[in-house]
């Protein structure tokens, strides 16, 4: 069942992902050599704490940590360890708060120190594909007009989209329908309707869409071992279009 949210409810929704893009973006300026992830999932669980929220992901399911950080080639789920990040890694930071009974949820990708030209591309394309796919959101439309753009614009740039792990619906639970792919599929697919809260999130390979899973059963990686990236926003359907919530003011 896909549920509408009200105005009401999307200012709520928004002050989470607030929350979530100040944390990220205060682990953003703290990426360095020598940062341990451990101490970037301390420091993402204290600023939650601090606005008034809960770390959403924090035993979610048994996952162990409240941030997920994924080097290099670990594509999503990547578990907070006393992993040393080094000059020219790169890291996916995912994470999710909640507040006043909703969820918010963003991603993004950073450089450790100075990066190969062809990992900048990476991070470029997955962040351009993820503005592709905001593009399509809009009432009338549907969920595979938003699969399409980011795939598309993926596979222009020579690279390729997980097929394994998608998008999805968010409010009062953290994973809601519709789903949301990074591909697009043939299948029926979901009207966009006003009320809508997708968390839309392109996980782009820099070579194969494959990928396993790693025996402490959280960890995804390449199956090919190639870099990956992933960027997330929560974007809410209104009458004027898409919001990307928490940065706006609503």
């Amino acid at each position: 069942m896909i549920y509408l949210k009200s105005r009401e409810e999307i200012k709520i929704m928004n002050r989470a992902n607030q929350i979530v893009l100040k944390v990220l973006d205060v682990l953003e300026e703290r990426i360095r050599p020598g940062v341990r992830t451990k101490e970037l999932d301390r420091i993402s669980e204290d600023i939650t704490v601090k606005e008034g929220g809960i770390p959403a992901f924090k035993n979610y399911h048994g996952y162990p940590a409240s941030l997920c950080v994924s080097v290099n080639d670990e594509v999503v789920h990547g578990i907070p360890s006393d992993r040393v990040l080094k000059e020219g890694d790169i890291v996916s930071l995912d994470f999710g708060v909640l507040y006043q009974g909703y969820y918010g949820d963003a991603a993004r990708t950073c450089p450790v120190g100075e990066i190969a030209l062809e990992d900048e591309k990476l991070i470029n394309v997955t962040k351009k594909s993820l503005e592709a796919g905001i593009k399509q959101v809009k009432e009338g439309a549907k969920i595979s007009d938003i699969s399409k753009a980011i795939e598309d614009y993926v596979v222009k740039n020579g690279f390729s989209v997980v097929r394994d792990f998608v998008g999805h619906g968010i409010g009062k639970n953290l994973h809601e329908e519709p789903q949301v792919p990074n591909f697009y599929t043939e299948k029926p697919t979901y009207p966009i309707k006003c009320g809508m809260v997708l968390a839309i999130e392109p996980m782009v390979n820099a070579g194969s869409s494959e990928v396993l899973i790693e025996k402490d059963g959280w960890t995804v990686k390449t199956k090919d071992g190639e870099r990956s990236a992933h960027f997330e926003y929560s974007v809410a359907v209104v009458e004027d279009g898409p919001i990307v919530l928490g940065v706006s003011n609503l």
